[in-house]
């Protein structure tokens, strides 16, 4: 199981706890403190407790003393050890909740004989789990979990619609029957004499979303600037903490380009940055990046991306992602990864500003145009849908190509097909649509689609801005199961670490003290954000239409991926995964004859059916013990 994700770090280790029947494993890609006292797996001092600890804990250097002052003793200077010791000292659930920082671990307590899982808070770390019988395994991958005799692996038809629609499987669950993963600020608890489980929750989003709302912020747009820059830099500190080389990604947008100049101020040096570029024009950031790099005075490194670079990632997917999943930013991310891990062991991102600083283009629409049209007699939004669907995507892009290159808006013509249907629904419909790829996925696959929309009463009651709604369902939502899936995988597999210091829980909490009228204004979002970042850096180096971490992928898909997408689009292929072909061969057929550009939806299916290529074969021979719990971490 610890080969399985030896990717992960390089070094491994492991341990048998005969009396309480664990194997522990893992595999280690040492940060802070590299020498063998912050090897794991890591016992106390009494040899009751064991740990294995995926993820860095930021403020382990002000939790050491407490320790320290009750009668601790350490033996190197690993956030590990302090978390071990705190589990030790305080229990699992308080320890949880003095923690600040990205983690799934497993504690082992052989005097209260339980193993614990522990998953933080906004679920940054990955951690699957399954009990079959008096067999209990869990791991960061499937792979490690794949190892294991008894691991499920019939696919679970509901958790294929959810992906067809999502582009992820959403947490609880996964792409097997049985096969959990732990919610982000859940800690299970596995009773060893009789393998019986709990699942509790040390935090969650919901609470601190009240607790926000019952202490809202009262200063001026300035007073938010200047707490938000202030909790932000104490967040990038912590995560500068390294004993290993560290650098940052920079695509030149707002969130990223924040991070690198406060992280400039903070050192000593110049700051390693990457950013990729495509010879794509559409799809090239990288000449923004550059600018801002040079500002800054960064040691930066572009690294020009060319078709045969992405497509030779393409067939790895499967093994990369582990489980379905599509976002197609998945290729540049895995890319940027690679090229950084040639330079660092540690780059810091600007994961999490649209979800906490109101940044998505459905945050705008919703405080902006769609809000407005709420008001209108149907009879005029019908009007303005038939009006905005009424040229081609490809068409509306080449009106809007007139326009200079810092207004033009990136695939406009399919954001203006994507809003247009929206006109005529309900808030709630009108967020499920957009976050739908496939909007119906029962026109490919017989299955019965789970709840995906979490606390939607308890939202409504205590949010009574759409935009905050939303920004709480993107970080409960598509957060953990798209962005930090993608961001953990793709940096794993390069043997990276990626930190993001916007999506410190202490501030994206603090956000939701703020108003949206502070974090929207003038049509723009992320206000505050371009406000700390304006100091630093000219507003023209900065300033333009916001743009994702896109791929060609439509040409690609007429082009060099065509014999690989006809290969597994074929009829006889999708009939024996279980999908309906006929949607989907006749969206294929269109798209390859211009008619339609069907990318987006193409994509999923073509994820799915090569995770089944590379999966869904037998199980590797591995025998063990039915009464073991096993790890992987």
């Amino acid at each position: 199981m610890g080969t399985a994700i030896r990717h992960r770090g390089p070094d491994s280790g492991a341990l048998l706890n005969p009396t309480a029947g664990v194997w522990l494993a893992f595999r280690r890609l040492a940060i802070v403190d590299t020498s063998e006292a912050g090897n794991q797996p890591m016992s106390t001092y009494d040899g009751q407790s064991h740990i294995i600890f995926n993820g860095e804990a930021y403020n382990a250097p002000d939790l050491r003393p407490e320790l320290e002052a009750v009668g601790y003793r350490f033996r190197g200077h690993s956030d590990t050890e302090v978390v071990l010791n705190a589990c030790h000292h305080w229990g699992v659930d308080e320890a949880a909740r003095r923690l600040a920082g990205m983690f799934a671990f497993a504690y082992l307590d052989a005097r209260t004989q339980t193993l614990s899982l522990v998953r933080d808070r906004l679920g940054k770390k990955p951690l699957y789990w399954f009990k079959t019988g008096r067999s209990f395994a869990f791991g960061s991958e499937l792979k490690a979990l794949r190892c294991h005799p008894d691991c499920p692996r019939d696919i679970d038809r509901s958790s294929v619609a959810g992906f067809l629609r999502l582009l992820y499987i959403p947490d609880p669950h996964s792409i097997y029957v049985g096969v959990r993963k732990l919610q982000p600020g859940h800690i299970l608890t596995l009773r060893l004499d009789d393998r019986s489980e709990s699942i509790t929750a040390y935090w969650s989003l919901l609470g601190a979303v009240e607790r926000a709302k019952s202490d809202p912020f009262r200063g001026t747009a300035a007073d938010a600037v200047r707490e938000a820059e202030t909790l932000l830099v104490a967040a990038i500190r912590g995560r500068l903490i390294s004993d290993v080389p560290l650098g940052a990604f920079l695509s030149g947008g707002i969130d990223s380009s924040t991070i690198v100049a406060l992280m400039q101020e903070l050192g000593s040096r110049p700051v390693r940055t990457f950013s990729i570029g495509y010879a794509h024009h559409e799809y090239d950031e990288s000449a923004a990046a550059e600018r801002i790099a040079t500002h800054l005075g960064t040691d930066h490194t572009t690294y020009r991306v060319e078709a045969e670079d992405a497509l030779a990632v393409i067939p790895s997917l499967p093994r990369i992602f582990d489980e379905p999943f599509a976002d197609t930013s998945q290729i540049p991310t895995y890319l940027v990864a690679k090229l950084a891990r040639e330079h660092v062991t540690v780059a810091l991102t600007g994961d999490g500003g649209d979800e906490a600083f109101g940044g998505y283009n459905r945050h705008l629409a919703a405080n902006g145009l769609l809000r407005r049209l709420g008001f209108t007699p149907a009879s005029v939004r019908s009007g303005l849908a038939a009006v905005m669907t009424s040229l081609p995507p490809e068409k509306w892009q080449t009106l809007f190509n007139l326009l200079p290159d810092r207004l033009r808006p990136r695939s406009a013509g399919e954001k203006l097909h994507k809003l247009a249907p929206l006109l005529g629904l309900s808030e709630r419909n009108q967020y499920l649509r957009i976050i739908s790829h496939w909007d119906n996925p029962a026109l490919l696959v017989d299955a019965d689609e789970r709840q995906i929309l979490p606390c939607e009463a308890e939202t409504a009651r205590l949010l009574g801005d759409p935009v905050e709604r939303m920004r709480f369902l993107d970080l409960a939502t598509y957060l953990p199961g798209d962005i930090l899936t993608k961001v953990d995988r793709a940096t794993m597999a390069a043997s990276l670490e990626a930190r993001a210091p916007l999506l410190d829980h202490r501030l994206v909490e603090w956000s939701f003290r703020v108003p949206t009228s502070i974090h929207i204004q003038n049509g723009q979002g992320k206000w505050l954000l371009r406000q700390i970042l304006a100091k630093r850096v000219p507003g023209q180096l900065f300033e333009r239409p916001k743009s994702g971490f896109g791929v060609p992928l439509s040409e690609w898909l007429r082009g060099p991926l065509r014999p690989w997408a006809e290969e597994l689009l074929s009829e006889s292929r999708l009939t024996n995964a279980g999908l309906r072909a006929a949607p989907v061969r006749k969206l294929w057929l269109d798209h390859l004859g211009g008619s339609a550009n069907g990318q987006y939806l193409l994509w999923p299916v073509l994820m799915l059916m090569a995770w089944m290529e590379e999966w869904t074969g037998p199980s590797p021979s591995v025998q063990t013990e039915p009464s073991l719990a096993i790890a992987s971490l």
